[in-house]
């Protein structure tokens, strides 16, 4: 029988490619890979490649996007991450907490996403 091992890449539907690349740049510190396809940012994240696209459906038929869709991004210290996000306005969903996987918080990217990140406990 044929099997899924697990997810290899998630990518986001954004509505401004550019700032939503920055974002994960900039804010998040994710390094982008030299290469991916045309209308893509491609970071290179591990253990999966993590990448903010241009949209092939209409993101403003929905109220919100992401619905029922959890990321989790590991961090080497989430608490720092947390602090310069504040600084730089971002808008933040869940304030830092003791969860399972170390300290962790959520943030709202450009397009509304929720992000969670977490230290990797």
């Amino acid at each position: 029988m044929v099997r899924v091992t697990g997810p290899d890449f998630v990518a986001l539907q954004v509505r401004d490619l550019e700032v939503s690349g920055r974002f994960y740049e900039e804010k998040l510190g994710l390094e982008r890979a030299s290469e991916g396809p045309p209308g893509a940012v491609v970071f290179r994240s591990e253990p999966i490649p993590l990448a903010v696209r241009e949209p092939n459906v209409d993101l403003d038929a929905v109220e919100r996007l992401g619905w029922g869709v959890a990321l989790w991004l590991r961090c080497d210290d989430a608490q720092e991450l947390y602090g310069s996000l504040r600084e730089f306005g971002v808008e933040i969903a869940q304030e830092p907490f003791d969860g399972p996987f170390g300290g962790t918080f959520s943030l709202i990217d450009p397009d509304g996403y929720v992000v969670t990140v977490h230290d990797g406990g």
